[in-house]
């Protein structure tokens, strides 16, 4: 079982016939994903990977019944691309493109949450169930670091998931279902929006969260726990810890305003709420063997 995607959910790809969009079809395809159709403006009749391409959402819906989409369009594109989506009816949507203008990024959440939708990005490598299909761009070698098991895994990192999920799986576990939250400032969906989900999967056993420095995600995830929200184990490693007080980062995310945002107030509110929290990468499959004991 998975929070989002399945081996039956109908996926359409938008943006499929640019280099990207035909690029990671071809990956998405591979793991047995399946994908029904693919959309590009002014592309009709055009097939990628046998894909049958549309000129628009609608017309896509209306022949496949897709279930979810993802968008491999640029960033200036991404609003309009997810707001069709959702005119059309479709209710999960992950959206990959980096640097979405913030009022982009505010309306596309809005609107999501107006249509009891589930958005997921932008700025993700996408979600993961292993061994069963994928929305995104996790790398070719996939299956030497992503194998099927019972620790859901959500994080704000492209490069640090899959160093993190590497020694979840060295440490003798697997993966139920992974959540790319993005990395971008304003992600359409957040951490402790996805717990519940979590909570309630009963192929999920435990959760590792991939946090960063700046934003208040990660304390929101603490909330959520201290009001017994998410009860199963969680075991959290959060980037940044060696990153100069005061320092201005470049990640779009990485901002620590009045007092909050802080990896040393993200770590203290974490283990408060009874998380352990890794100090390095290779620690976290450890943790679990440690905090699933108890």
């Amino acid at each position: 079982m998975s929070i989002f995607i399945e081996k039956d959910t109908r996926v359409l790809i938008q943006g499929i016939t640019g280099s990207e969009g035909s690029f990671w079809t071809k990956h998405i395809l591979g793991i047995g994903t399946n994908v029904v159709a693919g959309v590009t403006p002014g592309k009709k009749g055009q097939k990628v990977e046998g894909i049958s391409v549309y000129n628009t959402v609608r017309e896509a819906v209306a022949e496949t019944q897709p279930d979810a989409s993802v968008l491999f369009v640029p960033p200036k594109f991404a609003k309009d691309a997810v707001f069709e989506a959702l005119d059309a009816g479709i209710r999960k949507v992950v959206v990959i493109a980096e640097g979405i203008p913030v009022h982009d990024a505010l309306q596309m959440r809005k609107a999501a949450m107006n249509e009891k939708a589930m958005v997921v990005g932008g700025n993700t490598s996408g979600v993961i169930t292993p061994g069963v299909a994928m929305m995104g761009i996790f790398p070719y070698w996939i299956d030497r670091v992503y194998k099927q098991g019972n620790i859901g895994i959500m994080t704000r990192s492209g490069s640090l998931t899959n160093e993190v999920t590497a020694m979840v799986i060295k440490a003798g576990f697997g993966v139920s279902s992974l959540m790319g939250v993005g990395g971008d400032s304003v992600p359409c969906t957040r951490f402790a929006e996805f717990l519940p989900l979590y909570e309630k999967d009963t192929a999920t056993q435990a959760v590792v969260m991939i946090g960063e420095l700046g934003g208040t995600m990660e304390e929101e995830v603490a909330e959520a726990m201290e009001a017994g929200i998410f009860t199963k184990p969680l075991v959290a490693f959060i980037g940044g810890r060696t990153a100069p007080v005061g320092k201005k980062m470049g990640h779009a995310g990485a901002i620590v305003s009045g007092g909050q945002g802080t990896v040393a107030g993200k770590i203290e509110a974490l283990e408060k709420a009874g998380a352990l929290v890794a100090d390095r990468p290779s620690a976290t499959g450890e943790l679990l063997k440690e905090i699933l004991k108890k």
